[in-house]
Formats: C-alpha cells, structure tokens, sequence
C-alpha cells in the first residue's frame, strides 16, 4: 500500500492548495456551507476510497483498449451539480489518447441546419476508446427547451428520434451509459454564490446557469419529461445525488465501474534498458537564453 500513501500525500497536498488559493470572502462562504453540510465525508478517507476507485479505472482502461471496446457515458444534471468535478476525477489518471472528454458549444448557424445529432455522431468512439459527454444531445430536452431555443416540433421530434438512436448505438456495439446528477434548489444556490465571490470560478458562470435560477420550475418539468420519454431499457438513466460533491464523485465512479465487465489483461513485464553510452559523444552547452529563468 505504500503507492496508495504516496498517492495520498501528494492528492492532499494539492487540496490544501486549492483551498489556500480562494480569497477570504470566499472561504467565509465555505465555512457556510460546511455547517450546512455537518456530515460532510473525512477528507482522508474520501482520498484513500477515491484512488482506489481511479486505480480500478486504469484496469478499466486497459480492459477497453485490449477488448476494443466502445463506451460512452453522458453526464447530465442542473447548473452546479457537479458533473465537471466527477468527469475530472474519473479522467485524472486516464491516458487521453483513451479517455477523452466531449464539451461541445453552442451550435453554429450551419450545425443548426443539420440533422440534430449530427455534431455528435463525430465524436463517438472507436474501437478501444471511452468518451465522456460533459453534457449532450440532451441540450435539446433541457436549456434548448426552457430556453427556446427550439421549437415544440423540434423538441417533439427530438423525443420520437432519440430512443431509436440510441439502441442504434447500443446495436453498434457501444455501451451507453446515462447519468443525472441532482441537487436541491439551495444547494445550487449556496454553490453559486460561492462562484459568484471567487475570482477563480467565476468564468464557471455563464448568463445560461444564472438564468437556471431562474427557471428552476421549468427545467424541473423538462427533466421529469425527459425522463419519462428517455430512459429506455437499452440506455437507462442513473440519478446521481449531488448535494454531497465528495460522496456524489465516489457513488459515480463505483456505479460507473459496476456496469462494465472489466478484468485483467495479460502485460508484458516492462524492464529499463541499459542506456547505450558513446564514448565520442560530447553533449554541446546550450546557450544561457534558452533556458526558463530559475525564479524559484
């Protein structure tokens, strides 16, 4: 266990990082937000059970890129729910060559011409690879819906259209994996004023997520249609509670590893070369300039 130690110390080390960097108004609002949350998890062990899970995940990985498998996993939920935090996690230690994160913007006026799930469809995997959607074709049965930013006939055509899509995929021979992440209507209010007072997370905030305070009945309707419409037996969805980011992360990653059938892989034995040493090399000194100053 002395690898997990090590892990621990350095995975510590960077959190009191973070939490040193946020400014004094914004540490204020923490300690709020602790008493709110009394039973929040120790942070030690939250770490220990966390790199044990991303220590599965690299087994994972190397399952998928010796199976060819295709997995892709959809993370969807309110403003603040902590889906960015939970996608972070689980790719911290993945090899991006694997592993890669999908965050599309905004339509262009040309995608918007185009069969809705066109701009997705270039981003699904391949044999061997893993993609996480940070939000997805489902835009359309949430802020494009509330926001109006599509008609009731798109919206309705997107309902008739997706179930059939998606067992499209499936059949293809991709795993679909589908996650919701929920939170109180308090906690997401506690978490942006916690963005709105930190010069570090305020680009986290655009007019689309304060406008989701908003219309908090809205999107609650949305989703409970979206729901009933979308979770279909080939792709259903997952609820994620969120009010606890820390416990939310590790519930997902668990459930996450419990819906694929991974297992070891064979690997070769990895040994270092001996390094090949010339006698009539000599290394040149490289001028002064070239080097990064040492401030530190």
């Amino acid at each position: 266990m002395d690898w997990l130690e090590a892990e621990l110390a350095d995975t510590l080390d960077e959190d009191y990082e973070l939490e040193l960097s946020e400014p004094a108004l914004s540490l204020e609002i923490r300690k709020i937000y602790r008493k709110s949350h009394p039973d929040i998890i120790d942070r030690r062990v939250y770490f220990r059970e966390l790199l044990t899970l991303q220590s599965e995940l690299i087994k994972l990985q190397d399952w998928v890129a010796h199976s060819k498998e295709k997995i892709v996993v959809i993370f969807e939920g309110r403003d603040s729910a902590g889906k960015g935090g939970v996608i972070k996690r689980i790719t911290q230690r993945l090899n991006p060559r694997i592993c890669r994160v999908v965050a599309l913007p905004a339509p262009s006026d040309r995608e918007q011409t185009q069969w809705y799930f066109q701009r997705y469809v270039p981003h699904l995997p391949a044999g061997g690879e893993i993609v996480l959607f940070d939000r997805s074709w489902y835009n359309r049965a949430g802020v494009e819906k509330v926001m109006g930013f599509a008609t009731k006939d798109q919206i309705e055509q997107f309902f008739e259209d997706v179930p059939g899509f998606e067992r499209s995929l499936v059949r293809s021979g991709i795993r679909l994996i589908k996650y919701w992440f929920s939170i109180t209507d308090e906690e997401q209010q506690m978490r942006f004023l916690m963005r709105i007072h930190d010069p570090l997370k305020q680009w986290k905030l655009s007019p689309m997520d304060l406008q989701s305070r908003v219309r908090w009945e809205q999107y609650t309707k949305a989703k409970e249609e979206m729901f009933a419409r979308t979770n279909i037996p080939e792709a259903p969805w997952y609820i994620v509670e969120g009010n606890d980011k820390k416990r939310a992360r590790l519930n997902c990653i668990h459930h996450l590893l419990q819906q694929i059938p991974y297992g070891d892989v064979p690997h070769e034995e990895i040994r270092l070369p001996d390094r090949v040493f010339n006698p009539d090399y000599e290394r040149k000194v490289l001028p002064s300039e070239l080097y990064v100053p040492q401030k530190y």
